[in-house]
């Protein structure tokens, strides 16, 4: 019972914090038609993992624009190695892509602004938008987006949560499976004959011009989400264009201090420091000798 009161507590002070935040970006840059958000048109995928389908979130010429930027800097994908952290190449992925600066013009920043509007997770916390191209055969085996080695959440913390946004429509094959996903009553009777084999073996969305799908990688308690698993599946006809919008725990822009600096990384650590943060999440807010804490100074760690 206690768990589950400091449980919505938290969502309710991140729900505060949200709201706080998007009141001070509207104020600093005023609404646009590219960044409301319309409820009506986000669809419920699954609750586990939670996953989520916004239908139309880009326009045209949205998916355009991405992918002109991309069609001449594309380089064959790699992945993280799950000791080193590194960027590797890997049979696991067969893709080519690239990333786009933040705010690279005002098409792109228009994006960053709506995917921020729609998730309520700051701008700050993204990475730069990833544009892929899958071609025929081309795929990506099933896989989480939250990290097994300590080197890549040094900045920004874990990834909480992913938009990818397609641009382009696929004839056949390119879906995005989660294979350990827990589908919905409602869903359970969709007609799955316009779907390969690869995506009947679990939850799957189509790829189609325009929609976005939001999934989130940790659970609100901040664990990593086991049924989060999932794989972008082969290419059987035609040609499949997405981009991917990465969003961290934290800001993934400032450098994160390590060694024996006695800091706080979070304006808010004092405050979840008296909720009695130190002790119920102890891998962020504490940390170890090799990855520091965000919190070290509220939790009293030196």
């Amino acid at each position: 019972m206690a768990t589950s009161i400091f449980l919505s507590q938290r969502l309710f002070f991140f729900f505060l914090f949200s709201i706080s935040l998007l009141i001070h970006e509207s104020t600093a840059y005023p609404a646009t038609a590219s960044s409301i958000v319309d409820p009506s048109k986000v669809k419920q995928v699954s609750w586990k993992p939670r996953a989520f389908v916004y239908q139309g979130f880009l326009t045209a010429l949205e998916c355009d624009h991405l992918i002109s930027l991309a069609k001449s800097e594309l380089k064959r994908s790699a992945v993280a190695d799950n000791l080193s952290g590194q960027s590797t190449l890997s049979e696991v992925r067969t893709s080519s892509g690239m990333f786009i600066p933040k705010g690279k013009d005002p098409i792109v920043a228009g994006i960053e602004e709506k995917i921020a509007t729609w998730t309520f997770l700051p701008k700050d916390n993204g990475e730069d938008i990833q544009v892929l191209r899958y071609e025929h055969g081309q795929k990506y085996d099933p896989h989480y987006d939250y990290f097994a080695d300590k080197v890549n959440i040094v900045r920004g913390g874990h990834r909480v949560a992913t938009v990818l946004m397609y641009l382009s429509d696929v004839e056949k094959g390119g879906e995005t499976v989660f294979p350990s996903a827990e589908e919905p009553p409602r869903r359970r009777n969709v007609v799955k004959e316009d779907l390969s084999e690869c995506a009947k073996k679990g939850v799957a969305v189509k790829p189609r011009r325009g929609d976005a799908l939001l999934f989130f990688s940790l659970l609100p308690t901040a664990i990593p989400d086991t049924s989060s698993l999932h794989a972008g599946c082969p290419v059987i006809e035609g040609e499949k264009w997405s981009a991917t919008k990465w969003i961290h725990v934290d800001s993934f822009d400032k450098n994160v201090e390590v060694g024996g600096n006695c800091t706080d990384q979070n304006e808010s650590c004092e405050r979840w420091a008296a909720l009695g943060e130190c002790t119920k999440n102890p891998e962020y807010m504490l940390g170890s000798a090799e990855l520091p804490g965000y919190c070290r100074r509220s939790c009293k760690a030196c």
